[in-house]
């Protein structure tokens, strides 16, 4: 018995949904779709160092199918088979119809062992048992008698037995599914048509379970981290999108377009999309043996001993939608440099959509990378960060030496090489050196629009610091608008000179003199740029008092 086996079988015989039946309309199957087109919404809470999540991703894709359909006249129901199983029900509409939609419906259960069992209650079904000292096969007619809800119960000639009891291997065959089932999602509406007809119709739903990210590689041309202080270089920066789709459903040879930016969302559209159920068939039994002398227990060898471990090998590749070796890289760059694959860019309201070139498959349960945007030349410079703040610094005596934060800088306009919207993602970058390409930092970016100032945080300089200092009385005289002296001691160590942007202040917040400089509102900071020259220590004084408040 416990080795007994059941085999689930039915002939191709599908039945009509029985609300179709009883109302008296038509089935009618859409055939499969001939154009499909799969817009990709990122999810709305994903923060720009946040990385996507291939096992739960939470955003969503709005899909549109373009099926034909041959209608009879009257009221007939349009069977929408292969849907994904995330879809938004609610969010559904059929252009296209000659009479429009009467009513929408989606299965809520899908073709499972147990729902095979459950929609033949109290019908037939054929049971084939085998001898296996003989091999013969006996088979017999029965009626279901119980849900599948942990035990299935036949009634046969020689009484009621529960199926998986009788020690003997088991066979249940099916004549036909029940209706309303299917081993695909199905979306049904309810339409009319006077004169009858062939229809090419739309269906545009939303679905639960997609996200996207862009990951950037940025290379750096030789002898960069070398120029001089804050001049230009040509840097190459390459982006693929990242598309994860959890549904059980592919999606091949569509139109791909990506939405980027926040989209206010203020339904739930995980609970929404609710996805049809595909329930297993749990069967089990009393034990074996009786209450009073107990079940038998059965010996069990033990398992195997586990193979040999492969020998480890010498290097390992961890496995990263954008992380990738110099010589990958390289190979990527050249399949790129044949034929350059960019994005459309299209204005929707406050958000931007890109339209991948060609034709992509999306995957059921898979993750999928796709060229999108090659950008062979883009002007660049990298300048270093330090702060110094007065109300930061209670120690007369100044900070210790604080590591500056570099800075890569461009700007997102055409005369820079880039000039199209930039999508949130990560970046790394690499530098050449004499034993190939380096990674030389990683960074995020967050959503750039054309003409926005772009610059990424790198990482903290090993070779740039600074020291912070007042020199004139207490922090308390800052408070009175009486004139504070600073001080800031900057020391450069890279064989180069370098540009430093130096916050002295929130913006609004001081009025400064400051000598042969002029301060700007930088990032809600009052900056100010000052060179330090190579292998060289620099100190840079100022005054600040208190702004009057308005």
């Amino acid at each position: 018995m416990r080795n007994a086996a059941i085999w689930l079988t039915c002939a191709a015989v599908i039945a009509a949904p029985l609300a179709a039946q009883t109302s008296g309309r038509e089935v009618v199957d859409a055939e499969a779709p001939s154009d499909l087109a799969v817009t990709i919404y990122r999810d709305p809470d994903r923060g720009e160092d946040q990385k996507l999540n291939r096992n739960y991703p939470q955003g969503f894709a709005m899909i549109s199918e373009t099926r034909r359909v041959t209608l009879p006249k009257g009221e007939s129901t349009i069977r929408f088979e292969g849907v994904a199983e995330g879809m938004i029900g609610i969010s559904a509409i059929v252009t296209g119809l000659p009479g429009g939609t009467i009513e929408k419906n989606r299965n809520a259960e899908l073709l499972s062992p147990a729902a095979l069992v459950n929609g033949t209650l109290g019908n037939r079904v054929t049971i084939t048992r085998t001898n296996p000292a003989t091999g013969e096969a006996r088979s017999e007619q029965a009626v279901v008698r119980t849900r599948a809800d942990g035990g299935l119960v036949l009634q046969t000639g020689q009484g009621f037995e529960a199926v998986r009891c009788a020690g003997l291997p088991e066979k249940l065959t099916f004549d036909r599914i029940p209706a309303g089932l299917s081993a695909s999602p199905v979306f049904s509406v309810d339409t009319r048509s006077d004169e009858g007809g062939t229809y090419d119709v739309t269906l545009t739903y939303l679905s639960w379970g997609f996200d996207w990210q862009a990951n950037y590689v940025g290379t750096m041309p030789d002898g960069s981290g070398s120029t001089g202080a804050g001049d230009e270089f040509a840097m190459s920066l390459l982006s693929w999108l990242t598309l994860v789709n959890d549904n059980g459903q592919s999606f091949d040879n569509a139109r791909l377009q990506i939405i980027a930016g926040k989209l206010n969302i203020e339904s739930d559209y995980r609970q929404l999309a609710d996805p049809p159920v595909a329930e297993p068939l749990r069967l089990t039994c009393y034990p074996l043996g009786s209450t009073a002398e107990g079940s038998p227990v059965e010996f069990y060898a033990p398992p195997p001993p586990p193979p040999s471990p492969l020998p480890a090998p010498t290097m390992m590749y961890a496995p990263s939608p954008i992380t990738v070796t110099a010589s990958r890289m390289r190979m990527a760059d050249m399949a790129m440099e044949a034929a350059v694959v960019t994005a459309s860019e299209e204005n929707l309201g406050d958000l931007k959509l890109f339209r991948v070139p060609g034709r992509v498959d999306v995957s059921a349960k898979g993750m999928k990378q796709v060229a999108f945007l090659n950008k062979d030349a883009v002007k660049a410079r990298m300048i270093y960060v330090a702060t110094c703040l007065p109300y930061d610094r209670a120690d007369p005596g100044g900070t210790p030496p604080t590591a500056a934060d570099m800075l890569l800088v461009t700007k997102n306009e055409d005369k820079k090489g880039l000039g199209i919207a930039l999508p949130q993602g990560a970046m790394t970058l690499y530098e050449p050196t004499a034993r190939g390409p380096q990674v030389a930092g990683k960074t995020s970016l967050r959503d750039y629009a054309r003409g926005q100032d772009v610059e990424l945080d790198l990482a903290p300089s090993a070779q740039v610091f600074s020291t912070c200092t007042r020199t004139t009385k207490a922090v308390t005289e800052v408070r009175k608008r009486k004139w504070t002296g600073m001080r800031t001691t900057l020391t450069n160590a890279n064989p180069h000179p370098v540009q430093l942007r130096l916050q002295i202040g929130w913006a609004g917040q001081f009025d400064f003199r400051f000598p042969q400089q002029q301060v700007v509102v930088k990032n809600g900071y009052q900056t100010v740029e000052v060179t330090i020259p190579a292998n060289a220590t620099r100190t840079v004084d100022w005054k600040l008092r208190q702004a009057v408040s308005d």
